[in-house]
């Protein structure tokens, strides 16, 4: 429920940026070095961290994902982290432009391009 009232009031409502095809592709590639580890790359099996997170962390690319969830929301979420999930906040180590970037490849996960998909598609990292 706090969650939900932080991310009402303090989300932003729009992207400074535009999802075309150059963002969405810089965002493939952020969320890949950032975020694949534990949210996994669609078609790819959950990675060996994933496994070991309580709680486990969504799938982003499989079912509905975030594509339902505006990117204002995914972005205050990414930048902020999310309390006794293990989610930690990217603000400071990633910069606003790629956190927009992440945020809007995910809310067009089910739209994307052949060449986002292709970026998206190698094996996910291994630690």
């Amino acid at each position: 429920m706090a969650l939900h009232a932080a991310v009402r009031k303090h989300a932003p409502k729009n992207s400074p940026i535009q999802a075309d095809e150059t963002n969405l592709a810089a965002g493939a590639r952020v969320y890949r070095s950032s975020c694949a580890v534990c949210h996994g790359l669609p078609e790819q099996p959950v990675t060996p961290i994933a496994r070991g997170l309580f709680p486990k962390p969504p799938a982003l690319f499989e079912g509905k994902g975030v594509t339902d969830d505006p990117p204002g929301e995914t972005y205050w979420k990414a930048a902020n982290g999310i309390r006794l999930t293990g989610m930690p906040g990217f603000k400071g180590a990633l910069s606003d432009t790629e956190l927009w970037q992440v945020s809007l490849l995910l809310a067009h996960a089910d739209k994307l391009s052949p060449n986002v998909r292709k970026i998206l598609s190698a094996p996910a990292p291994q630690s």
